[in-house]
């Protein structure tokens, strides 16, 4: 695959993710690029990075492996995460080496199921490598099985079937099954992150790699926690 040996250097390290939407504080591709330099500075290992715009200015800036996805609504559809062929197509032409993408079983906003859309996408891109964000153990399985490379737990919580639930709930229960059960693609931690013991936590229980972000990354969230114990 390609830009494999170099993603594989991301072993047991901290993946950061850089990411702001429209309607936060520090959305512009000049800060998010910024923001990757500084994590690379701290010792990151890769980058997380949402849309074309934002992944070109960050790998301008530093030489990590980056996980690009595309966060884009259709309507009503839940599906948002580099939801059809089109954001594919974008994230790819950035040299992203790790495309990112939803890999819940739910109906896409193209009208396909990810078992429908992935064999196309990968005969496509053969050399490209992908990431199925997913929210149960049955979607990782599913997921190894269609041929993605890495697997996550990103959704856990924000579908329908696992609404108000969190990663961290029973000590990392399903992260910990998801490790167990899948072998071929690679699992990475993401979600509920907040610490660097959880991290270290996380680290032991086998995952490939782990993947920050608001905890890092998104001054307000972090600013709200610290208020909310204040009062």
């Amino acid at each position: 695959m390609k830009d494999e040996e170099k993603v594989l250097k991301m072993a047991r390290g901290l993946i950061v993710s850089c990411q702001a939407l429209e309607d936060e504080p520090l959305h512009s591709p000049y800060i998010m690029a910024k923001m990757a330099l500084a994590a690379k500075v701290g010792g990151a290992v890769g980058i997380r990075a949402n849309t074309a715009v934002d992944i070109e200015a960050i790998k301008a800036e530093v030489d990590l492996p980056v996980i690009g996805i595309y966060k884009k609504n259709y309507g009503e559809c839940p599906v948002f995460i580099t939801p059809t062929m089109q954001e594919v197509d974008a994230i790819v032409a950035t040299g992203a080496e790790i495309v990112a993408m939803d890999g819940t079983n739910r109906l896409r906003p193209d009208g396909t199921w990810i078992a429908d859309l992935f064999p196309e996408i990968r005969r496509k891109y053969p050399e490209q490598l992908f990431m199925a964000d997913v929210a149960t153990l049955e979607e990782a399985v599913t997921a190894e099985k269609l041929g993605f490379d890495f697997v996550a737990p990103t959704l856990f919580g924000y579908t329908e079937e696992t609404s108000g639930k969190k990663i961290a709930d029973d000590d990392f229960a399903l992260l910990r099954q998801i490790v167990r059960e899948v072998r071929m693609a690679r699992v990475i931690a993401e979600g509920n992150v907040l610490t660097p013991e959880i991290a270290k936590h996380i680290q032991d229980i086998g995952v490939f790699a782990i993947v920050v972000g608001g905890a890092i990354t998104r001054p307000q969230l972090i600013t709200e926690r610290f208020v909310d114990i204040l009062q």
